[in-house]
């Protein structure tokens, strides 16, 4: 299959890893931002497979995980009001709220629906016109653009029972904020590619100047990975801070235009809450006065929702990249898939949970040979 089977190559693999040692002087931190890239990492043991200089730092880069309590507690509250047709992507239905979540919501009879497209939530409102549909729009600017587009084909369909609840997070500010934070130990990062097919990478190249650590847009395939480890490392070992462009087999400089376009019609940047992070300036996209209509943080009126984070849950300090899953002492034990304390061990692509999935549980993890890992590529 193209662009899959030759990204999962045991004999490439084997090369690049051999020239990420080569290449390694020192001891390097580095973050991949986005969460599939931590799964595929975890998966594939490739970490195991890098030098022990290597230490791999795991980001905010999954939507679900940092979208804030208030804000799922705020959908809940709409999901379960009467008359709503509540539809969202099936990763968020999961997640908790302070209280319980959006499957809870539905076992109680709210009518909550999964979709795969916020096309499908505009067409069941074209189907329920006495009911008032809303789709929780989260998600990096990966999401953005077809998330925009339902607004304006609804607008376009005249559909006034259509709204979207958006929560929408930015990749750039968020790293921003991870560099000027006191407890930041990162010297390098892996930008996740699919952020960068639609908006390009130009806004990260200031913060590479800025901050002195090179930035490589990476893709989710573990040769991607390594080839995003090994660029990264050779920037650091030279010296160099600037934007790499490993991805380039689907990511421009200037991104799609026609996606931008589509997105900045509908959506403008506002300060953003993190879960477990905080506020983040400028950090978040949400609805244009223009389409205000659509806005269902508008329409319904919930109250101000203020809640706090369970005590044992860590995914503030995990989300930063401060500490990794199985330092936190609920990981495995009050905290699991099946009863989450936080959205990164129930989302898909949540650290917790890919820590849970592919490392053992409560153990010493024993060094896997490059061997084992080798085959599991092939």
């Amino acid at each position: 299959m193209k662009y899959i089977d030759e990204y999962r190559n045991s004999h490439s693999a084997k090369i690049l890893a051999a020239q990420i040692r080569k290449v390694t002087s020192k001891s390097w931190n580095i973050m991949e931002v986005c969460g599939g890239q931590t799964h595929t990492i975890l998966k594939y043991s490739i970490d195991e497979l890098l030098p022990k200089e290597i230490n791999l730092i795991h980001g905010p880069g999954c939507p679900v995980c940092v979208t804030p309590l208030e804000m799922i507690d705020k959908a809940i509250a709409i999901a379960s009001t009467k008359g709503v047709i509540f539809t969202s992507f099936g990763d968020m239905l999961r997640v908790p709220g302070s209280q319980l979540d959006l499957l809870t919501v539905k076992a109680n009879g709210g009518n909550v629906r999964m979709v795969y497209s916020p096309m499908d939530a505009v067409k069941i409102a074209e189907q329920n016109p006495t009911k008032n549909i809303v789709f929780f729009s989260v998600g990096f600017e990966t999401t953005a653009p077809a998330n925009a587009m339902s607004v304006i084909e609804a607008h376009r369909r005249g559909l006034k029972n259509y709204s979207i609840l958006c929560s929408h997070v930015l990749v750039p500010p968020a790293i921003d904020a991870l560099l000027s934070s006191t407890n930041s130990s990162i010297q390098g990062f892996l930008a996740a590619g699919h952020v960068c097919t639609v908006m390009g990478y130009e806004e990260y190249i200031p913060l590479a100047e800025k901050y002195k650590v090179p930035i490589v847009v990476t893709g989710f395939e573990p040769i991607d990975i390594l080839q995003g480890v090994l660029n990264c490392v050779t920037l650091l070992e030279s010296g160099k801070f600037e934007v790499s462009n490993q991805y380039n087999r689907v990511v421009k400089r200037e991104g799609n235009s026609e996606a931008k376009k589509v997105i900045f019609e509908v959506f403008e940047t506002t300060d953003r809450k993190w879960r477990g992070i905080g506020n983040i300036p400028k950090s978040g996209y949400k609805i244009k006065e223009k389409y205000s209509m659509f806005d269902a943080g508008n329409i319904f009126d919930v109250g101000n929702i203020e809640v706090s984070e369970s005590p044992l849950c860590i995914a503030g300090e995990i989300l930063q990249g401060i500490k990794k899953p199985m330092e936190c002492s609920a990981f495995g034990k009050e905290c699991t898939p099946e009863h989450p304390l936080g959205a990164p061990m129930v989302s898909t692509e949540g650290a917790c949970a890919a820590y849970f999935h592919y490392k053992k549980l409560n153990t010493v993890i024993p060094a896997i040979s490059e061997k084992a890992i080798v085959n599991s590529l092939s």
